[in-house]
């Protein structure tokens, strides 16, 4: 530093708070990639035939890896959230202003819808009616009966949303916890989705986020709109019991 120049001038300047519109923005993308990953694989590729499709395990991986990178790309934007669920989790859990719920929740809708309707623009180039065939099938959307990949009923599908979602939660909050892990926290978050989803996807085809839900009942027809109602109120459920219950175990626990 030379004799004239300020010491002032070798203070680091807090770090800039990205706008409201940034975050929102990001929350946008991060769903949009979410949706536009999961539900692509689920509706291209699981069921390919000659041996080919991915199965649940593709479906499963591509929730997990899609959300990684995305908490990677977009949470040091906007925390990452692109889940309505994961959103009131954190709120009730004292980690976000309750204040920025409703803008970001209507803003993961957004990005979820345009990522189901991408999905549909190019499922309808597709040969041999692809698309009345995807729309029929439901359009990977989560449900019972007759959405339930494995035919369960309604009290499964309730009970497995409402369990694996509070399981997410709680692990985002831990993973993001003053001691959690950090920087490798998406890894943490990104790899327990593989795992609920593996649990979830035979038998409520595995939401755990009522933007997806919502995304996907648009073109999934009358039955998936009918149900579409579960698929919004028990991952939200879910992620209440891990935002209330998360306090009461963390609190006092506090950095090294």
């Amino acid at each position: 530093m030379s004799e004239t120049e300020s010491p002032a001038k070798t203070v680091a300047a807090p770090a800039r708070v990205p706008s409201m519109r940034a975050r929102l923005g990001a929350e946008i993308v991060g769903t949009f990639l979410l949706v536009f990953s999961v539900i692509g694989t689920a509706t291209f590729d699981a069921g390919f035939g000659k041996g080919l499709g991915v199965g649940f395990l593709g479906v499963a991986f591509a929730l997990g890896l899609s959300v990684m990178v995305g908490a990677f790309a977009f949470g040091p934007v906007s925390g990452g959230h692109f889940n309505p669920a994961v959103t009131i989790g954190l709120a009730v859990a004292g980690r976000f202003p309750w204040k920025d719920v409703v803008p970001y929740i209507i803003a993961e809708i957004i990005g979820g819808a345009l990522g189901s309707t991408v999905l549909a623009l190019i499922a309808a180039g597709g040969p041999n009616g692809f698309l009345a065939m995807a729309e029929k099938g439901g359009f990977a959307s989560t449900g019972w009966g007759p959405l339930s990949p494995g035919g369960f009923p309604f009290i499964s599908v309730l009970l497995v949303e409402v369990f694996t979602t509070g399981v997410f939660v709680f692990v985002i909050l831990g993973a993001t916890h003053e001691r959690g892990a950090g920087a490798l926290a998406p890894i943490a978050i990104g790899i327990t989705l593989v795992i609920v989803a593996l649990v979830a996807i035979p038998v409520s085809n595995g939401s755990f986020n009522p933007a997806r839900s919502i995304a996907t009942a648009i073109y999934g027809g009358p039955t998936a709109l009918g149900q579409l109602w579960l698929s919004i109120v028990a991952p939200i459920l879910g992620a209440i019991i891990a935002g209330a219950t998360f306090k009461g175990i963390f609190n006092g626990v506090k950095k090294a």
